[in-house]
């Protein structure tokens, strides 16, 4: 029965955290609260693959995840980068944008959650990946213009409820031995993330950042027309020959 409970204690942590970060960032503190965030997201990585380990998947779980998942990367990273960098934007329309991004995050979990995805990808940029790119800009806001942070938002809202693939590596296992080690691995990566507040975020950043681009890539490939698909094949082929004739 207790192993049944160890991935909802891990969700559970992902959500304390994304309240905690809440409560940072409207102390001040956005920087300690989007490095919370990042946490946060390791948790969330693991409490499914703990699942699937231990055989304890539920339909409780897997609510339980979502809801954390609208408050730990929704409200989390959209209030700490209001907090961070739209203190001297228009008030009515840093609400606006600060709202839309958890809305749309709730419109993508509850998407994932009533409807069959593609297997091996997700539909949507996942609400994981877009918190932590919002959270780790907004580390950022003093060397960005709000300008590019609000359109960040508000692409990255868009990105969520898109229709865009994005790879799926959720199904990579966890060894069931190797579970026991995870409170080392979450605790180390949190002390490296306090020791290194700069290196890690754009490590981070910049993985989260590709990650999110190539939905973006993918689908603009998918959308040019067959004919001019067709004709850059063409002239690859003929510069490929000219370059042999030569």
């Amino acid at each position: 029965m207790i192993a049944k409970s160890i991935p909802n204690l891990f969700t559970i942590g992902n959500l304390s955290l994304g309240v905690i970060s809440i409560i940072l960032a409207f102390n001040d503190q956005a920087n300690t609260a989007a490095l919370l965030v990042i946490i946060a997201m390791l948790l969330d990585g693991l409490d499914g693959r703990v699942a699937r380990a231990l055989n304890a998947q539920s339909e409780f779980g897997k609510e339980l995840d979502s809801l954390s998942d609208v408050i730990s990367f929704g409200v989390a990273p959209a209030f700490i980068m209001y907090q961070a960098a739209f203190q001297g934007v228009s008030p009515a329309l840093a609400w606006i944008v600060t709202a839309i991004f958890p809305i749309c995050g709730a419109l993508r979990l509850a998407r994932f959650n009533v409807i069959d995805g593609i297997p091996g990808y997700f539909i949507g940029l996942p609400i994981p990946a877009a918190g932590g790119v919002l959270a780790t800009l907004a580390l950022f806001h003093y060397e960005l213009h709000y300008t590019l942070l609000l359109i960040s938002t508000v692409a990255l809202s868009f990105l969520m409820i898109s229709n865009m693939k994005y790879p799926n590596f959720k199904k990579l296992g966890l060894p069931r031995k190797a579970i026991w080690a995870i409170p080392v691995v979450v605790a180390g990566a949190a002390v490296l993330a306090f020791m290194f507040q700069q290196a890690i975020p754009k490590v981070i950043l910049a993985l989260l950042l590709i990650y999110a681009l190539w939905g973006l890539k993918k689908n603009v490939d998918g959308l040019m027309p067959s004919a001019r698909r067709a004709k850059r094949m063409q002239d690859a082929k003929e510069k490929e020959q000219s370059k042999h004739s030569a």
